[in-house]
């Protein structure tokens, strides 16, 4: 194992990462941390914590969190989990004793019970935290003022509706479907394949061969199309995927089978690939969150929020626990959102935080 954790502004001892981390109980747990360098020490560290850097999806989160730390002179650490719930935990842990609690945590947790822990650390460090897609039903912000700063989500229910929609229209109203789902517990995951399911239930002459779940995985989504494409052959009409990591590897295997552009297929998330597969014919449609306002504006609110800008517990609940702004990506406008959202680096106002709340979150 390194003996040493690289830094924008130098290196720091791996010895004196864990023993700030063993104050709060994380000892043992390196954080895998990129960061870049402030100019100012009295500013907060910036840190975004997510999945990994080799999903296009949170690549594009990381590029915005960049961003946003640029534009205020931040340093910004960047956390991944690869997918384990127990090292995100502990390398925030680690990260609030790094910084004495002074920082922001922009966090998509890597699975919904995680958000608990985080928050609690948060607040018991006197750090700013904001949550994004995964946390339990009965945690609020409000119930964490002033650090537990707000939580964001997109409505996945219609979003997963519309792309089954999509798919349906491009296999022309009939047949059969085969569909790759999240991690069975996460949020989105739930509420896309409910989206789905209220799909084919208005849409009786299309059939679902077969729902599994690929835990947003490429490598799982690949193989799982490949033993479809085995099984079921031609039956096979549209395929439906919960992101767009799955619904690449879809077309992946639909390319190795010859049948890429003659089987439609949809995804979510609005990553480059898959819009340079729609604009391919390769795929049907995705659903952009925008990962890169994401990394960014959840920053800039927890910034705006720790610097002064707003109080959170004098904001409405609309603004604590929101429904960002989803835009469906097709053949009709994919050129366009290539070119204002992927060919240009996308141009956002930081300070316009609450731009893009389309709605207090529900349950149940």
């Amino acid at each position: 194992m390194a003996n040493h954790v690289s830094r924008g502004g130098g290196l720091v001892h791996r010895r004196t990462l864990l023993k700030g981390a063993a104050a709060l109980g994380a000892a043992g747990a390196l954080p895998a941390i990129i960061a870049r360098r402030g100019n100012a020490a009295e500013v907060p560290t910036l840190v975004n914590s997510i999945r990994s850097l080799s999903n296009p999806y949170h690549a594009t989160w990381n590029k915005g969190g960049e961003a946003f730390a640029k534009s205020v002179g931040a340093e910004y650490v960047t956390l991944v989990t690869e997918g384990n719930s127990e090292k995100g935990i502990a390398d925030i842990k680690a990260i609030l004793a790094k910084t004495g609690g002074n920082c922001v945590v922009n966090v998509d947790p890597n699975d919904s019970p995680d958000a608990r822990p985080i928050v609690e650390a948060c607040q018991a460090a006197g750090a700013s935290v904001l949550t994004q897609w995964n946390k339990p039903e009965d945690l609020h912000p409000w119930d964490h003022d002033p650090n537990y700063v707000a939580h964001i989500s997109f409505s996945g229910v219609p979003y997963g509706k519309q792309m089954a929609e999509t798919l349906i229209k491009a296999m022309g109203g009939k047949g059969g479907i085969v569909a790759l789902g999240g991690i069975e517990s996460n949020v989105p995951a739930i509420e896309r394949k409910a989206g789905l399911m209220q799909a084919l239930e208005a849409n009786p002459d299309v059939k679902l061969l077969d729902f599994q779940v690929a835990n947003w995985s490429a490598t799982e989504g690949l193989e799982k199309t490949n033993a479809w494409l085995t099984q079921y052959g031609d039956e096979i009409g549209g395929i439906w995927a919960a992101n767009d990591d799955m619904a690449l590897a879809a077309v992946e295997a639909l390319r190795a089978d010859g049948r890429a552009g003659k089987v439609p297929v949809t995804g979510v998330d609005g990553i480059q690939l898959a819009i340079e597969a729609i604009l391919a014919g390769e795929m049907a449609g995705t659903v952009s969150w925008d990962p890169y306002w994401q990394g960014g504006m959840g920053l800039a609110i927890g910034y705006q929020a720790r610097t002064g800008g707003f109080d959170p517990a004098k904001e409405p609940k609309e603004h604590r626990e929101f429904y960002g702004t989803g835009v469906a990506v097709t053949s009709e406008n994919a050129q366009s959102f290539y070119d204002a959202n992927i060919k240009a680096e996308p141009q956002l106002d930081w300070k316009d935080i609450w731009g893009r709340v389309s709605g207090q979150i529900q349950y149940g």
